[in-house]
């Protein structure tokens, strides 16, 4: 396997800029830089000088990790260096140009710290939601990922079942075959704990998607045309997103605007009206596309004055509530205008409510979608477990849930989804 470089720290200028050299050769590189090498994990400071005329590039800290002890698994060596462009460029140059050495792809070092268990499958996921953390809700829930809390969710999950396992191996093995009375009570005990364990299992699966905090809570803005969505946009995220005009139908097509309030992140969608008889094919496409926006919807702001639409997690708004002809609230959940301020801190402090109950709680274990799936695959063979009355069949459920776990943490049939995730991580990550 080749050994690999890369620039860790962020991009220069900057006070300091770590490379990093990981791989079977990278202390012999870094020794024809350096000269000699300094202690394991003892951070030295060296000369630095280009293999090729011997000339100084750098005066930089020198750190060496012997593996398997190591971030990758592997021998791992970290140059310090003062943070110019320039200074990176020769030392990248010079590292380059030794044999067996070449510059690491996307996520590689993170990669390679999985192929040697030095992580696993979730504590990397968790590290590229961290990676790519931009509130401090974000971070918080990540970094546990990171930390290990999916996986010691998962090893407590998988110990329990190999105990199932090992019992109904033990079961068909000595089970005496005339024994019915017996057989037939350990099966029942072993389908309890089945069913229990499946429970436990699918009740973490049902917890609020961690997408919903990388991604940012979709919250959807829908109603009639000329309902005042476009201003209520605009002053939700407190900048001109859309165009706005007392003409009926300005809105065409969604408009998204990303913002972020008391560490959560949401992107709110204006729509186009929602028009009964509409006037011409685009706008047509527009009503279209209004419709899947509030299907696909976390919250729902309705804005119209006939009852909204089924959903989960919704306000039924009463907009323009400083214009007299607008007459009486009625039976909806909230009277605002945009143009006044009036109820809009109150309708923030909805729209938090419900997000409160749709995401992640900072102390909870957080699922992404394909972790979730599994976990769903897992429950499922588990209940279908605890009501097999064939031996045989109960232990293949078994089998099938116990793939299903080794699947979260890496262990099994994941290889074909590690491009895609190393692919959001840096280079020198």
């Amino acid at each position: 396997m080749d050994t690999i470089f890369a620039l860790s720290s962020g991009a220069p200028p900057a006070g300091i800029a770590v490379v990093r050299v990981s791989g079977e050769g990278a202390f012999a590189a870094v020794q024809r830089l350096a000269g000699t090498l300094p202690p394991a994990r003892r951070a030295s400071v060296r000369a630095l000088r280009n293999p090729a005329d011997g000339g100084l590039l750098d005066r930089a800290l020198v750190l060496c990790f012997p593996g398997p002890a190591s971030a990758t698994g592997e021998d791992l060596a970290e140059l310090h260096l003062h943070g110019g462009r320039a200074v990176v460029r020769a030392i990248e140059a010079a590292l380059g140009g030794m044999p067996g050495l070449r510059m690491a792809e996307a996520g590689e070092f993170t990669r390679r710290a999985l192929h040697n268990g030095r992580l696993d499958l979730s504590e990397a996921e968790g590290l590229g939601d961290l990676l790519a953390a931009e509130t401090e809700t974000q971070r918080r829930v990540a970094l546990r990922s990171a930390e290990g809390a999916v996986r010691s969710e998962v090893d407590g999950w998988t110990d329990r079942l190999l105990r199932i396992a090992a019992q109904v191996e033990a079961m068909l093995d000595h089970v005496d075959e005339d024994d019915v009375a017996a057989e037939a009570e350990s099966l029942a005990s072993l389908q309890a704990l089945a069913g229990a364990l499946g429970g436990d299992v699918g009740m973490v699966a049902t917890r609020p998607p961690v997408e919903r905090l990388r991604d940012g809570l979709r919250v959807v803005l829908a109603g009639p045309p000329n309902a005042g969505k476009s201003t209520l946009l605009n002053a939700l995220v407190g900048r001109e997103a859309a165009i706005t005009s007392s003409i009926a139908g300005t809105t065409r097509d969604r408009v998204e605007a990303p913002v972020t309030r008391n560490g959560l992140a949401y992107v709110l969608t204006d729509t186009a009206g929602l028009n009964q008889t509409p006037g011409d094919a685009i706008e047509q496409i527009g009503i279209a596309r209004a419709e899947e926006a509030i299907r696909s919807a976390d919250i729902l702001l309705w804005l119209g004055d006939d009852a909204p639409p089924e959903h989960p997690a919704r306000l039924w708004l009463h907009p323009r509530a400083d214009q007299a002809e607008r007459g009486d609230p009625g039976g909806k959940d909230l009277a605002l205008s945009a143009v006044t301020g009036e109820g809009m801190s109150v309708l923030w402090d909805r729209i938090e409510a419900l997000a409160a109950s749709l995401v992640p709680a900072p102390d909870m274990v957080a699922l992404n979608r394909r972790q979730r799936d599994l976990c769903i695959d897992a429950a499922a063979a588990l209940t279908r477990a605890a009501v097999q009355h064939d031996p045989l069949l109960f232990a293949e459920e078994v089998r099938a849930a116990q793939r299903a776990f080794d699947a979260v943490t890496g262990r099994a049939g994941v290889e074909a989804m590690l491009d895609a995730l190393f692919s959001r991580f840096c280079i020198g990550k």
